[in-house]
């Protein structure tokens, strides 16, 4: 009996049939602009072979002005017409089925063609929109029912529109963009009256036979967004309109309550989704948050949809459905919701790919094949690095021997796993322990090999991290200095008043770390009022936001953030997420500053040189998070002592504890051993 009856379940829509309730949700990923759609296919056709249901693909433009970008991929042409025709009919030939996401971006174009129900400027783009007038919107409907039969003749199973997240449609949806006072703007019914006449005028154009799935709003999560009501009201119009599918959206890109972050709680919305089911005979789809098949089990079972869509888990593993109706859930390389390689590679135009699976979407030039020749390979370092490379290794076929000091594997992510917010970190141990059973890497922890024992391996790879930069200010050697390994390891007491010297991301997780009682990420309740979020259809507040806005726990400690530079603390955090940590800290009332000039150490604080002479600022504790150094030193020794000596991780560069690159390059490196 399978452990995921629900989720592995076929659903027949009458037309066409899903093998299963798993959806690959929508995702821009950057390869569609790159031209190579071989590449576009080879990525997609993996996740298909690896078992999904449906893959919905990142939004195509319905035309320039409603594109996300200038040269934002969409489906114009004939050549385009034939590239995507690659992808759908290698997405079928490994026996899956895909849909076409339609994006308008409306006022989030990032161009100055970009056009919107009023002239209202996003928080988040530059360019002003010009609204629209009758002609206009008549001709954004006409292209947006051209892109649905493009799609069709392109080989698609159905098209997805997108009508949520703040974009086009869901401009005209919200009294926030939507200042009209014409037959399109003002009452609920005019508002609502653009995304269900493109509903019903694509399904009259493609006909009964062709998906059509709808990406609804459920939340707003802004000023002035949708009520409840309205959410209702529209689900019943699309039904009535002719889709085959409700999709949840949850949230506006210029929202200031995250809905994706690894902080936010699994399965935060779908209680929403629960309650759209309750409202429509349309199979309804949960989404956000959900990273594992017992988490997406449990809503199917519990009733609150009729299928669960993961976009990111998907980067992480293409075989998830594969692996668990296997068994093999334990297997599946766990999404952690970090988007260090995802979306903060999105929004800084670069292809996408995955800190967990280097290969996303670089399935065509990151080859990992059977190694033609095994041989014996030694692993120094069970930390990110050393872990991506050994069990990489290891699954071509070499014999790999795992080396750590420590007596558990992990390395810095042991550390990242301690944070608030950073739960999902457990889980990537936890699957690379299954990872090494798995393919039988011989693992020696409590063991620090020397040049005698590594001499008989025909390679070595060197993973063996960091250690804390030393401080050289006056006073740093006082029993109230820490470095921030002691602080996140709780070797030591840390006081009320507390300065951290440097600001950079370790900074802030410290920070985050000593100014945080309960994780809020494993308490939905404490959650929603950690960021102001309402009960949209109880509190009947347009947006789902509370009056009061934004409730935190009580800070635990006093805690001060310094950096030298002078510019806003937290500028290098992620694209994506630097926003998140910023407003945690504002909330826990952390003091960041910077600019400051340190001056030395004192037994009641640290002693900081200003323009106007010396300033103490008390503390109890001082935490240094200053930096790294490569911990390197076994690599002198082996030299000339091991045939083959790769270093790699932080021990051939110590930058911020960057994941990311280690996991790469260990990747890459065991890919060409």
């Amino acid at each position: 009996m399978s452990l995921y009856p629900h989720l592995l379940e076929p659903l027949d829509l009458g037309h066409v049939t899903l093998r299963n309730r798993v959806i690959m949700g929508s995702m821009h990923t950057g390869l569609e602009e790159t031209g190579d759609w071989g590449r576009v296919a080879a990525f997609l056709a993996a996740r298909a072979a690896g078992g999904v249901g449906l893959i919905v693909t990142g939004g195509m433009a319905p035309n320039a002005e409603g594109a996300v970008f200038p040269d934002a991929a969409g489906l114009f042409t004939p050549a385009d017409i034939a590239g995507h025709r690659r992808v759908t009919d290698a997405v079928h030939a490994a026996g899956g089925r895909i849909a076409m996401q339609i994006l308008h971006a409306g006022r989030y174009a990032l161009g100055r063609d970009c056009v919107a129900p009023s002239a209202i400027r996003a928080p988040i783009n530059p360019f002003a929109p010009t609204a629209l007038d009758e002609a206009g919107i008549e001709a954004q409907i006409a292209d947006i029912v051209t892109a649905a039969l493009r799609a069709r003749e392109a080989g698609y199973d159905g098209v997805e529109v997108m009508g949520s997240e703040g974009y086009f449609l869901n401009q005209f949806l919200a009294p926030r963009t939507n200042r009209r006072t014409d037959r399109w703007g003002g009452s609920f019914e005019n508002r609502a009256r653009l995304p269900v006449e493109v509903v019903r005028r694509i399904r009259a154009a493609v006909g009964r036979e062709f998906l059509l799935i709808y990406r609804i709003s459920l939340v707003d999560l802004v000023p002035e967004g949708q009520s409840w009501d309205e959410v209702t009201q529209l689900a019943r119009l699309i039904e009535a309109a002719g889709a085959d599918i409700l999709n949840s959206g949850i949230g506006w890109h210029e929202a200031r309550v995250p809905t994706i972050a690894t902080s936010v709680p699994r399965r935060a919305f779908a209680a929403l989704t629960g309650r759209l089911r309750g409202v429509v005979g349309l199979p309804v789809v949960a989404t956000n948050r959900i990273n594992t098949p017992e988490v997406a089990e449990a809503i199917l079972a519990e009733g609150l949809a009729d299928l669960v869509s993961m976009a990111r888990p998907f980067l992480a593993d293409p075989d998830f459905v594969a692996k668990a109706a296997a068994g093999r859930a334990a297997e599946i390389a766990p999404c952690i919701a970090c988007n260090q390689a995802c979306l903060d590679h999105t929004f800084t135009g670069r292809p996408t790919s995955c800190l967990v699976n280097p290969q996303a979407c670089h399935e065509t030039e990151l080859v990992i094949v059977p190694a033609a020749a095994p041989r014996r390979i030694a692993v120094v370092g069970a930390g990110p690095a050393g872990l991506a490379a050994a069990i990489t290794a290891a699954g071509r076929g070499h014999r790999v021997t795992l080396f750590d000091a420590d007596a558990r594997i992990g390395g810095q992510l042991q550390l990242a796993a301690r944070i608030p917010g950073k739960e999902e970190f457990r889980g990537l141990i936890d699957w690379y322990a299954t990872m090494l059973r798995k393919t039988g890497v011989d693992l020696r922890l409590s063991v620090r090999p020397d040049a005698g024992a590594l001499a008989g391996f025909d390679a070595v790879v060197l993973a063996t991290g960091v250690r804390p930069r030393p401080c050289d200010l006056p006073g740093a050697g006082l029993p109230h200095v820490l470095s921030y390994t002691q602080v996140l390891r709780r070797e030591a007491a840390v006081g009320r008043r507390v300065v951290i010297l440097g600001a950079g991301g370790i900074g802030f997780d410290v920070a985050s770390f000593l100014v945080t009682g309960k994780s809020a990420t494993e308490d939905l309740a404490l959650w929603r009022a950690e960021w102001g979020v309402a009960d949209p259809e109880a509190d009947a507040l347009r947006g789902g936001l509370a009056p009061a806005g934004p409730q935190p726990e009580p800070p635990a400690r006093q805690v001060t953030l310094l950096q030298r530079k002078a510019e806003r603390p937290g500028r290098g955090l992620g694209k994506t997420t630097g926003w998140i940590h910023r407003a945690h800290l504002a909330m826990k009332q952390v003091t960041m500053r910077g600019g400051a000039v340190y001056d030395r150490i004192l037994p009641e604080g640290l002693v900081l040189r200003g323009t106007e002479g010396p300033e103490l600022l008390a503390a109890d504790t001082i935490v240094l998070c200053i930096g790294q150094e490569p911990q390197r030193d076994l690599a002198e020794a082996l030299h000339g002592r091991v045939a083959e000596l790769h270093v790699i991780g932080g021990a051939e560069r110590a930058a911020e504890l960057d994941a990311k690159r280690a996991i790469d390059q260990g990747t890459r490196l065991a890919a060409r051993l």
